[in-house]
């Protein structure tokens, strides 16, 4: 009992295919490395390529293949995983050279997504990544493809092989899954439309995976979504309220990490998922500022927001963890060349809220101003209710005097961004 328990908890042991990275100091695919552990796995060699040649059977040169097999027998490795995407003829070719599991990093993205699906909805968008991940590569996940089922020769045909019946009935699921998800976006608008009644503002954090943004949620309203140190340990998107001061609240949005070379199959089945970023008034760009790759995965971040059409929403650098660099003078130096507008915060120790807390205040609700309207201009006073936020209000004789933030800007050429900020400007004491 004793041994068949050890053989359950075993970890598998992966051998990691880098691909070749030149501008890159440490050329060990890192990421990589994370995302096998997070999934649970054991590391027991990493071979980084020199070179990639576009060979039709495996990618790259048979003597290096034939070396890639050798190796992982030498290390006793119960699979290889590439860190590159590898299309599915090359996978059975690789299967059948290594006598062992192949795989990508696609795939392993996929299985961590797996494990972390809480909530209907992305147990629904997992399957979906994974069944259109899947239908391309039916023939490496079982030997014999000849077997056939129905039909005799010579009446009604051969029949269809395993791979056809499996076939159809994956298309027929994938059909079944985006009709779910579709109405999961039905009423996802619905909660969308309720809350736009209401003129809330909306801001969302993003950021690569593990940055902290769910812990910033926690820090700031209270929240209690769960927070682990792995990649992906939020996969649904949460939106709690956030005050900002007596007189208003907007709402923050934690969303799903974003990661290089996100597979397009799992960006097409979290689109949903997605869209609470791209439909934002403000993002959060959450750094983890003790990360030596922040700068890298911050530009991977603006990439995916480009996808996805949220490049043009206003931003916001965060750089958390600032409390684990504070006293390396060189790494803040370096940070600020990097991010020189971005706000300096801890989740751990609140340090930087209340900046940041203004800076959303500001980007949201725009700039505190004093306004003295005529008593007759009441309708302006009620404008500014309707559609800013009013901190202090007073009626005198002759005027109404209030202290209010009305969204927009005013350019350097006294022109308003917004109708009522247009409407109220001239109104405006200084």
């Amino acid at each position: 009992m004793v041994e068949v328990k050890l053989e359950e908890e075993k970890k598998v042991r992966c051998m990691l295919i880098g691909a070749p990275n030149k501008k890159a100091e440490n050329p060990q695919p890192e990421e990589l490395i994370g995302l096998v552990k997070t999934l649970g796995m054991e590391v027991a060699d990493v071979m980084v390529l020199a070179r990639i040649e576009p060979t039709p059977a495996y990618g790259i040169g048979t003597g290096k293949a034939q070396e890639i097999a050798d190796r992982s027998k030498d290390v006793e490795a119960d699979c290889i995983i590439f860190d590159w995407e590898i299309d599915p003829s090359k996978q059975r070719n690789w299967e059948r050279l290594v006598t062992k599991p192949v795989f990508d990093r696609n795939e392993v993205i996929i299985r961590i997504f797996a494990q972390r699906a809480q909530t209907k909805e992305a147990l629904l968008q997992v399957n979906l990544a994974k069944l259109t991940y899947s239908l391309p590569r039916l023939s490496h996940m079982y030997g014999d493809m000849a077997r056939q089922r129905g039909g005799n020769y010579g009446s009604k045909g051969s029949g269809e092989t395993q791979a056809e019946l499996d076939r159809r009935q994956i298309e027929e699921k994938i059909l079944q899954i985006k009709k779910e998800l579709a109405q999961v976006q039905i009423n996802r608008n619905i909660q969308r439309k309720q809350r736009e009644r209401t003129s809330t503002f909306s801001c969302s954090l993003v950021g690569y995976t593990n940055a902290g943004k769910s812990s910033l949620l926690n820090a700031l309203t209270g929240a209690d979504v769960f927070v682990e140190n792995k990649l992906f340990a939020t996969l649904d998107p949460t939106t709690r309220k956030l005050a900002l001061s007596e007189a208003s609240t907007v709402l923050l949005t934690d969303t799903v990490g974003f990661i290089s070379n996100l597979p397009h199959t799992l960006i097409d089945a979290f689109k949903s998922t997605l869209e609470e970023t791209a439909l934002s008034d403000l993002l959060l760009i959450t750094v983890d500022a003790s990360d030596e790759n922040c700068v890298f995965q911050y530009q991977q971040v603006l990439k995916v927001l480009k996808e996805i059409n949220a490049d043009m929403i206003p931003q916001k650098v965060i750089l958390n963890k600032i409390d684990a660099v504070k006293d390396d003078h060189s790494r803040i130096a370096l940070l600020n060349s990097e991010f020189p507008d971005a706000i300096k915060v801890s989740a751990k120790t609140q340090e930087g809220f209340e900046e940041l807390l203004a800076c959303i205040t500001e980007n949201l609700l725009g700039t505190l101003r004093e306004y003295i309207f005529p008593i007759n201009r009441s309708d302006l006073v009620e404008l500014c209710r309707k559609n800013g936020t009013i901190e202090k209000e007073e009626w005198l004789a002759n005027t109404i005097r209030i202290s209010a933030r009305i969204p927009g800007t005013i350019n350097e050429e006294g022109k308003a961004s917004t109708r009522t900020l247009s409407l109220v400007q001239d109104y405006i004491f200084e």
